[in-house]
């Protein structure tokens, strides 16, 4: 079995849940993927960073970063970055913060970040994309380049393709191929 199919399994067995949701977009659910079930345990991060990392380098991408919404990028960008590491070919992690840091720096971007610099941008699941550009504003307004965006799951309602208008989008899993 591909990794990427143990992925999808792990996603499949932690992840789903059915019952009534409003998801991050405000719009209604009967089903809900709860990723960090997946990113957080010590298989689902090997598998997210090794199958990230895979589409990356698929796809020719070339970044000095990798970053995105803190909570649900956050383990996926430290996985990417160790395993790219492994690999020889580093990309550093950040983590965009939903409001600036209230001491210190201030700051909305996290990690070892310069302006100018090419980045990917990650979230866990993308329904409508509004965490995503959200994310991609913060990045940009910082001084970084989006270069691709990467989400673990795309639930296919319309996100994905809006966000492909503007950068190359991919997705590591499709609901359609768990449901």
């Amino acid at each position: 079995m591909s990794d990427r199919e143990k992925l999808k399994e792990l996603l499949k067995r932690n992840s789903l849940k059915f019952g009534d949701f409003v998801l991050a977009s405000g719009k209604k659910s009967n089903y809900y993927f709860d990723s960090k079930l997946t990113t957080l345990t010590a298989e689902g991060s090997h598998l997210v960073g090794k199958c990230f990392f895979e589409i990356i380098k698929e796809n020719n991408i070339k970044a000095d970063l990798i970053g995105g919404m803190t909570l649900g990028s956050d383990p996926i960008v430290t996985s990417v970055a160790l395993v790219s590491h492994l690999e020889g070919k580093p990309i550093d992690a950040f983590i965009v913060r939903k409001e600036p840091k209230g001491h210190g720096t201030q700051n909305f971007i996290e990690g070892l970040v310069e302006k100018g610099k090419t980045a990917i941008i990650v979230d866990d699941v993308v329904t409508t994309g509004g965490s995503t550009f959200k994310a991609i504003e913060k990045a940009e307004d910082f001084g970084l380049k989006v270069v691709a965006v990467i989400a673990l799951l795309d639930r296919e309602e319309g996100g994905g393709e809006e966000l492909s208008k503007k950068y190359p989008f991919y997705s590591v899993i499709r609901k359609s191929e768990i449901m």
